[in-house]
């Protein structure tokens, strides 16, 4: 005999996603929890992934990601310059000192 198939609205669905989003827990935890199977929420996970290109951040996390991202390029740059003034001081104080 064919099970009977369950329909859940957009609201439901939007917020079990978020739960698997927003917690860290696994899909299988919270397909569990909320008691449905979890092909079910990892599709609906899938889908709002592929819809808002990643899912799990919000557009002032993704801006600050971008710019921390860009911080840190500039920290390596500098970085790399200090190392270099450093080695040349080191070998000017060899010079200095022979």
């Amino acid at each position: 005999m064919a099970e009977k198939r369950q329909s859940y609205d957009a609201e439901f669905r939007e917020g079990a996603v978020r739960i698997v989003t927003e917690t860290g827990k696994t899909i299988a935890q919270v397909a569990a929890d909320l008691g449905f199977k979890e092909t079910t929420l990892g599709s609906w996970v899938a889908r709002a992934r592929r819809a808002g290109g990643g899912g799990t951040l919000g557009e002032l996390e993704r801006e600050e990601l971008v710019r921390l991202r860009r911080e840190s390029v500039e920290n390596r740059k500098r970085i790399k310059e200090v190392e270099m003034e450093r080695d040349v001081f080191k070998r000017a104080m060899a010079l200095w000192v022979k």
